[in-house]
């Protein structure tokens, strides 16, 4: 299992293109020793549900064009109900139980790192938590990193690459579809009742918020590394805080 000296699973939470790839991409790229002493990130597992969102894309368009029904969307890339949104949150889970199978041995510092995005258009955070495992939970502590919704927009805009629609760092959304389903987002409401930890499945599962306002994830220089280091540092307290209780 991982070490103590490390997170085991980080969810990174956000509206679209507020940073969560970008940290994630910084991270890979720091040295393992200096990003276990830094941030408390060891060997890295990257759980995103955006692939899976894109291979169901694919998938209708394919149908599409042999004559089939879509499965999973409608003509302009929208769901065939909610249920969708939960249903990728139970294969993150399932994901992260087979990554906790495989490291059962090892000695080595290992985290998972999850990330997505909710809005309140389908369900939000609140929704999302209500489908995530309890073995997930268990281990969890959450990095928000948190923009506001002109900013995410016009870092979607900046980032898209229509060559690579389904690469993780220069994929985006149309703006009308960005803002139908991100522009409101349920957060503040998840976590108003305390500042330190949300009661997920059971279990207070520590969290602290990453200001972007200001953009620091794009160029990923020492302003990401002295913020993300402070941000994840406070993190590990509350979660050593809780362990102990």
């Amino acid at each position: 299992m991982s070490s103590k000296l490390c997170f085991e699973t980080l969810i990174l939470l956000a509206r679209p293109a507020a940073g969560k790839s970008e940290i994630i991409d910084f991270l890979k790229n720091t040295p393992l020793s200096e990003r276990i002493n830094k941030f408390h990130i060891g060997h890295i597992t990257e759980l995103d549900d955006f692939p899976l969102l894109w291979s169901w894309f694919e998938e209708d368009a394919i149908l599409e064009q042999l004559g089939y029904p879509r499965l999973h969307t409608d003509a302009e890339g929208y769901f065939h109900g909610n249920h969708l949104w939960d249903l990728l949150i139970h294969r993150l889970s399932q994901d992260h139980k087979k990554w906790q199978r495989d490291i059962v041995d090892s000695t080595e510092c290992q985290t998972a790192i999850m990330e997505f995005s909710r809005g309140i258009e389908h369900g939000g955070y609140e929704r999302a938590f209500h489908h995530l495992s309890p073995e997930v939970a268990k281990t969890a502590a959450i990095l928000y990193i948190d923009v506001p919704w002109a900013e995410s927009l016009r870092k979607n805009r900046k980032r898209f690459n229509p060559e690579r629609p389904d690469s993780i760092l220069e994929h985006g959304l149309e703006d009308r579809k960005l803002e139908h389903l991100y522009k409101e987002v349920d957060w503040e409401q998840v976590t108003k009742s305390n500042p330190e930890f949300v009661q997920i499945q059971g279990y207070k599962v520590p969290y602290v918020v990453f200001e972007n306002s200001d953009d620091v994830t794009t160029h990923k220089g020492a302003a990401l590394e002295t913020r993300l280091e402070a941000a994840l540092k406070r993190l590990w307290r509350f979660k050593q805080k809780l362990l102990k209780a």
